[in-house]
């Protein structure tokens, strides 16, 4: 309990303090790389108060200079950190509109350049991920999604839904699957004692979304939902996963 009260002083401090500095560089027009330092800065911070170091592997599948989407699973809110913390190209998020209303905060994410869509209306959610894949390409930059949607309530991986897979498809650039694991045991959907412990973050080989068009994108899905399972089975379990290898339900 110490240590999530630790983690909320920090947290709130830093929010207080680079979130404003964010929200004036809006202002005074900074450049990206000037958001992405405060990311950067802000995510490590939460990592080291919570006591739990990340093992990074599989960061020779990033493209340092082509646009991409990077793809994660979503355990727990402690993902946002660990991935801030540690993709090593220029990046941008693509969240739930609510977050917009958090104050400071909010305002701090929509100045770095972060996409924001209206899950509940799915014409509008639509519009936003064809425009975020436009912006990777003339932006050259790298989005990144839980195609989950949501936090899982058990750490299990959820099926997809279609939204990223449209924007890569749209952008026409590759997907790389990214398995985070350890943060559903640290803070769980819903939970609010922190509990340490090691997280572990791997990123597969890219999947090349061009391949695809919106009519076969389920099979895109798929394909990388499978290979997700895959490389958090080989997490948990080296010797032999008995998760699911794939799709077994109709994707949402």
């Amino acid at each position: 309990m110490i240590r999530s009260f630790w983690v909320t002083i920090v947290g709130l401090s830093l929010l207080l303090t680079l979130g404003s500095v964010a929200v004036v560089g809006a202002y005074l027009g900074m450049p990206n790389a000037y958001y992405q330092w405060v990311y950067h800065f802000f995510s490590r911070a939460m990592l080291w108060s919570g006591g739990t170091p990340v093992r990074v592997s599989g960061l020779e599948h990033i493209d340092r200079e082509n646009p991409q989407v990077i793809a994660s699973n979503h355990q727990s809110m402690w993902d946002i950190w660990t991935l801030a913390a540690n993709i090593p190209v220029r990046y941008h998020f693509v969240a739930k509109k609510e977050l917009r209303k958090i104050p400071i905060f909010g305002r701090a994410v929509i100045a770095g350049g972060n996409v924001f869509i209206d899950r509940g209306n799915w014409p509008s959610a639509v519009e936003s991920l064809k425009e975020a894949g436009q912006r990777l390409k003339e932006e050259r930059s790298t989005a990144v999604v839980f195609p989950e949607g949501t936090r899982s309530l058990t750490g299990d991986l959820r099926n997809f839904k279609k939204g990223p897979f449209i924007m890569a498809i749209e952008a026409g650039v590759p997907i790389v699957p990214v398995v985070v694991d350890g943060t559903f045991e640290i803070l769980p959907k819903r939970g609010f004692r922190l509990r340490p412990q090691p997280v572990t973050v791997r990123f597969g080989e890219p999947v090349d979304a061009s391949l695809y068009t919106h009519d076969d994108r389920d099979a895109l899905i798929a394909r990388v939902h499978a290979q997700m399972a895959e490389m958090l089975g080989g997490i948990r379990a080296p010797e032999g996963y008995s998760g699911p290898k794939r799709l077994t339900e109709q994707v949402a």
